[in-house]
């Protein structure tokens, strides 16, 4: 691991304080008692991806059209694009606050009750801009809300239970997105409204729930350093070099995958030939709970293998390199069928990625003392390419190339992406 400090691990929460000065490492907790963290890790992300793809895939872009259909896909890329540089900056902003306060569960119940307040919000504005202003206010609180529950992996799970712990987080992302969707698909077009309130009121039960199962003892105040001292090493995350291939690969990958993500409604509408009888808001509630399925069961079997062979660079290499694949697909065969092998395989290769690469990052973190700054720095790789991918796609669908052109650039992306994780030496 490149990295000029000494690997050190936050002391978990619930257990004795080993003696100061000494270096540390989680502590060994039962297996029940792990098992029943990550039972609620993997609820807390669940409810996390009902809003982030419920609202992203289906609400917003529902709501976008029915205020402006001619410009639709240029005033989705405007809000996407500027309520993303919120989640960019609050989420590492929200995991320093919460390394220096010492806590997380404040921030997991303030941001899941914010939240609820902002979806609500989001839901009953009129006109573009109210609209962007909204999204910006979910962004913002979903993302105080993520950097916390994020950090908890690596403060209260040993090293060597880190895939498994991955993949009961990554367990969020396919679930979260097969209830968020076909929510979100129910309301669609007439009450988006409901919608809105019915995903916040779940993520502020789910943070409810969460701090009151969960128990934590604020971190010793010796581990936080002054505000201004922290504010200054967020670019020392960026000089270790395992560290920084690891942010590269996941900002490419997940700008290849947004790109083309945050339009599959409107691809759905003007690009796929759709059956009789089979609406765009239809076929997204088919797609999204196959690619979920999928993504499930790459999610569980990648984590689990790349603990048992202790590698984990060629998982992230594979998934990116099939990613690609499955962009290609509604490029040669732009029919009903050729969604569906997209959704098959970009949720194969999407799930493995995230439970490998959760785990890779894990290990390649500067300072496990800062681990939540650094998960958030990291994170600016998740948040960072929803500002750009839907301007570059609103750039892309409108050259000759179209909608085609899109999935191109995306597969392109995510092959680059797959490359960045070779230079990584502390991980195989």
């Amino acid at each position: 691991m490149s990295t000029s400090r000494p690997e050190t691990h936050h002391v978990p929460a619930t257990e004795p304080q080993e003696p100061a000065g000494e270096a540390e490492t989680p502590v060994q907790r039962p297996a029940g008692r792990l098992g029943g963290l990550l039972s609620l890790l993997a609820l807390g992300n669940t409810a996390m991806f009902m809003v982030y793809m419920g609202v992203g895939q289906v609400l917003l872009p529902v709501q976008v059209e029915a205020l402006d259909p001619a410009d639709k896909v240029a005033n989705l890329g405007l809000v996407s694009g500027v309520a993303a540089v919120f989640a960019t900056l609050f989420n590492p902003l929200a995991g320093l606050l919460s390394d220096r306060s010492g806590r997380r569960n404040p921030w997991i119940l303030g941001g899941g009750l914010a939240a609820l307040g902002a979806l609500a919000l989001l839901g009953s504005v009129r006109g573009i801009l109210l609209v962007t202003v909204g999204w910006c206010l979910v962004q913002a609180t979903m993302n105080v809300y993520q950097a916390a529950i994020t950090a908890v992996v690596p403060d209260r799970v040993p090293m060597e239970r880190r895939g498994l712990a991955s993949a009961m987080v990554g367990i969020g992302t396919p679930v979260g997105t097969i209830i968020g969707v076909t929510v979100a698909s129910a309301f669609v077009p007439k009450d988006v409204g409901t919608g809105y309130l019915v995903l916040g009121a779940v993520v502020a039960a789910v943070a409810v729930l969460f701090t009151a199962l969960v128990r934590e003892r604020k971190l010793p105040a010796a581990r936080t350093a002054a505000l201004g001292r922290q504010l200054a090493a967020f670019g020392s995350a960026m000089r270790s070099g395992d560290f920084r291939w690891a942010f590269i690969g996941r900002f490419l990958l997940m700008l290849g995958y947004f790109a083309v993500v945050l339009y599959q409604l409107y691809v759905l509408q003007d690009h796929i030939d759709l059956p009789e009888g089979l609406s765009p808001a239809g076929a997204v509630a088919i797609l999204s709970p196959i690619g979920a399925v999928c993504t499930l069961l790459s999610t569980v079997i990648g984590g689990t293998l790349s603990d048992r062979i202790g590698r984990r660079k060629p998982f992230i290499a594979l998934s990116c390199a099939f990613t690609a694949i499955g962009m290609m697909i509604p490029v040669l065969s732009p029919t009903w069928p050729g969604m569906l092998v997209f959704g098959v395989l970009t949720g194969l290769s999407f799930g493995c990625f995230m439970a490998v690469d959760t785990a890779l990052v894990t290990l390649v973190l500067p300072s496990a003392e800062d681990a939540a700054r650094d998960m958030g720095v990291l994170n600016i790789a998740n948040a960072g390419p929803q500002i750009i991918a839907p301007f570059m796609a609103s750039l892309v669908v409108a050259s000759p190339g179209g909608y085609a052109a899109l999935f191109v650039t995306g597969a392109v992306i995510t092959i680059l992406g797959a490359l960045a994780v070779v230079p990584i030496r502390g991980v195989r």
